[in-house]
């Protein structure tokens, strides 16, 4: 097969979840993430979206009502990243979740981004998460990018909500 390479300007769309109680998993999603409920597809399926997308995720229940979250060591879904367009935003987020007591898994600086990290009410693995400016992101001697995980200074994160 010839290589090919996709276009740069492609995009992951949407993503489409499988969920066990679509009315939790709205709570979870639009109550405490802040997306938009764009419409309801019958009574087993939603569609949510930032900014008025059509769709940036899709939830339903078709196969899945009422089911017990996959075991983690199984093959599939490892998370959804949800991207923030600024810090700001990044620590607006961490501030309700902490006011909401919802439990984070992690919290990471990649270098490239910062990143907190949850489960949603499946145990799907989701990432809220900001990019630095591409001209600040990690090169070794070599001028390659490196990412990293270290630990996030959380601080300097919350910091982002005095100004």
């Amino acid at each position: 097969m010839e290589p090919y390479q996709i276009p740069s300007e492609t995009r992951i769309g949407h993503v489409h979840l499988k969920v066990s109680d679509l009315e939790q998993s709205l709570d979870f999603y639009c109550g405490l993430l802040g997306f938009q409920l764009m419409m309801r597809y019958g009574k087993d399926a939603a569609f949510i979206s930032a900014g008025g997308y059509h769709h940036h995720i899709g939830l339903n229940t078709w196969q899945s009502k009422g089911s017990t979250p996959a075991p983690k060591s199984y093959p599939g879904l490892f998370h959804t990243a949800i991207l923030f367009p600024t810090r700001k935003d990044l620590a607006t987020i961490f501030q309700r979740l902490q006011d909401a007591n919802y439990p984070l898994t992690g919290a990471a600086d990649h270098g490239v981004s910062e990143a907190l990290y949850l489960d949603d009410p499946d145990q799907n693995g989701v990432e809220l998460y900001w990019d630095r400016p591409k001209e600040f992101w990690p090169k070794d001697e070599g001028g390659e990018l490196t990412m990293y995980t270290r630990r996030l200074d959380i601080e300097s994160l919350l910091s982002e909500l005095k100004s």
